[in-house]
C-alpha cells in the first residue's frame, strides 16, 4: 500500500512541473518598464532591466542585448519585486482542518506539491514557511523538479504539553514517557516539556534543516486546548530556545497574541513576533527597545474570515481580529519593524486569497508602505537567519542590480492601486524567479 503512495506522489510531482512551463534563457532584457525598486517610493520611469543567469546584472536606459537574449518590452508596465510572505504554511495552506485526525504524510506532501506552484503563480516568489515538514519540497523546488516559491522553512512547530501545536486528542493523554504521537514522527510538529528538552528538539529542527525556529508562546485560534491568553513555556524553557538558536546564528519566532506571554518571549530573546494582536502600546515599545520584528497578519472578521469546524475557535478568532485594527495602528505609531504575512491554511479557497490579504494593508498603509513592507523590508526579516540563510548569492526583495532576478511585472501601477495585487491572473502579465520566466502573457 506505501509503494502505492509513493508512486502516486511521484506522478502528481510529474504532473505539477510540466504543467507549467518555464521559459530558460541565459540572458533576458526587460525593455521600457516602470521599475518599483522595493526601497524607493520614485518609480524608474522607462528603464531597461538585464538579467544574467539568476541575477539582475544592470539597469537603466537603452541598454543593448545580444542574438542570444530574450528580449520583453515591459511597454510601460511596472515591474516590481517578487513577493515574499512572511507567515506561510506550505504543508497546511491547502489542507481541510480534518487532516489532522483522518490525513497522512502522503497526504500533506501531496497537497503542499500541488499548492506550490500556486503560490509563485500569484507572485510570492519566496516564503518564510511558519511550521511543518516542507524540507523536501523546498530541496525539490531549488532543484528544479518542482514549481514553487523560495523556502526558508522553520520544520516542526514547538509546542508544550496542550500547546497550540498539540494535535492529540484528549483520548491519547497521560502520554507514556518518550511516546511520539505521529505528527511528531513524521517532523510536523514537536510536542516539548521542560530546558532539556526543549533544547534537543530546537536541535533536531536545525539538523533537519530548519532556517529559524517556530514555537507557540501562547493560545491560539485554531487548536482546541489553550485559550488565547495562556502564556505557553516558561521564561527559562524559551530561553533555553534561544540559546540554541543563537548557537546556530540563527532566531525564534513566536506564535502569541498577548502581552504577558509576548513580554516574556522579548526577555528571552525571541526576536520575531507572529500576530500579537492583542497587545498594547507597553508591550510594543518593549518590542522596539529590544529590536523585535512584528510579524502579523492583515486578518479582520469579514467576508474572508476563517470559519472553522469548532465552535470555540470561531470565538476565539472574533476575539482575536478586534484586535487587528489597534495594533497595526499602535505599532505604526511606535515605530516598530514590521512584516507581512497571510497564515492562510484550510484549503485552496483560503489560500488564493494571499494577494487580496496583502491589498487589504491600505486600511493603515499607503500603498507604497504596504508594498515595501512584503518586499525589501520582509527580505531584512528573512536575513536574521544569518548563515541559516539558503540564498545568498543575491539580494532578496528588490530589483537592484546583483540581486537575484525575481520579479513581477504588473499591468498598471500597485502604488497607486494596491488592488492590483488581488487579482495576479488577470494583473500580473509577467512572473520570474531565479531567472526563470514561470509566466509571460506579453508574447
Amino acid at each position: 500500500m506505501k509503494v502505492i503512495k509513493v508512486l502516486m506522489v511521484l506522478a502528481l510531482l510529474l504532473l505539477v512541473q510540466t504543467g507549467f512551463s518555464q521559459e530558460e534563457q541565459s540572458s533576458v532584457l526587460i525593455k521600457n518598464a516602470n521599475v518599483f525598486d522595493g526601497v524607493n517610493e520614485k518609480l524608474q520611469q522607462g528603464v531597461d532591466v538585464l538579467i544574467e543567469g539568476n541575477l539582475v546584472k544592470e539597469i537603466g536606459k537603452n541598454l543593448s542585448a545580444g542574438n542570444d537574449v530574450m528580449v520583453i518590452d515591459a511597454g510601460g508596465k511596472t515591474l516590481i519585486p517578487g513577493l515574499i510572505d512572511m507567515h506561510w504554511h506550505m504543508a497546511l495552506a491547502e489542507l481541510p482542518m480534518t487532516f489532522v485526525l483522518s490525513g497522512d504524510a502522503f497526504e500533506v506532501g501531496i497537497r503542499s506539491t500541488l499548492a506550490s506552484p500556486k503560490t509563485l503563480m500569484r507572485g510570492f516568489t519566496s516564503v518564510r514557511d511558519m511550521g511543518g515538514n516542507v524540507f523536501s519540497l523546498k530541496r525539490l523546488i531549488d532543484e528544479g523538479l518542482v514549481v514553487g516559491p523560495r523556502i526558508l522553512p522553520s520544520g516542526p512547530m514547538i509546542s508544550q504539553t496542550g500547546g497550540h501545536f498539540d494535535y492529540r486528542l484528549i483520548n491519547q493523554i497521560p502520554d507514556r514517557e518518550g511516546n511520539m504521537n505521529y505528527w511528531g514522527e513524521v517532523g510536523m510538529t514537536a510536542i516539548a516539556d521542560g530546558v532539556s528538552e526543549v533544547r534537543k528538539r530546537t536541535r533536531e529542527a536545525f539538523m533537519l534543516g530548519a532556517t529559524q525556529i517556530k514555537i507557540a508562546g501562547g493560545g491560539g485560534v485554531a487548536s482546541s486546548y489553550d485559550p488565547i491568553d495562556v502564556r505557553q513555556y516558561s521564561l527559562e524553557e524559551m530561553q533555553a530556545i534561544v540559546d540554541v538558536a543563537n548557537s546556530y546564528n540563527s532566531y525564534v519566532a513566536a506564535h502569541i497574541f498577548t502581552d504577558d506571554a509576548i513580554q516574556t518571549a522579548v526577555k528571552a530573546g525571541v526576536k520575531s513576533i507572529e500576530h500579537g494582536m492583542l497587545m498594547g502600546r507597553e508591550t510594543l515599545q518593549m518590542m522596539k527597545d529590544n529590536d523585535v520584528w512584528l510579524s502579523t497578519q492583515p486578518v479582520l472578521n469579514d467576508e474572508d474570515a476563517d470559519e472553522f469546524p469548532n465552535p470555540e475557535s470561531n470565538r476565539k478568532f472574533a476575539e482575536v481580529t478586534k484586535g487587528t485594527d489597534n495594533v497595526y495602528t499602535l505599532a505604526k505609531e511606535v515605530g516598530v519593524k514590521m512584516a507581512f504575512g497571510t497564515d492562510l491554511f484550510m484549503g485552496a479557497e483560503n489560500a488564493a486569497k494571499q494577494g487580496k490579504l496583502l491589498a487589504k494593508l491600505t486600511r493603515w498603509f499607503t500603498p507604497y508602505e504596504a508594498l515595501r513592507m512584503a518586499t525589501s523590508e520582509n527580505a531584512k526579516l528573512l536575513e536574521l537567519s544569518g548563515p541559516r540563510h539558503p540564498y545568498q548569492e543575491g539580494a532578496l526583495g528588490v530589483v537592484m542590480e546583483g540581486a537575484y532576478a525575481d520579479m513581477i511585472l504588473v499591468d498598471g501601477n500597485p502604488l497607486e492601486n494596491l488592488d492590483l495585487v488581488a487579482d495576479p491572473e488577470k494583473n500580473f502579465v509577467v512572473i520570474m524567479k531565479d531567472g526563470k520566466i514561470y509566466k509571460n502573457t506579453l508574447k
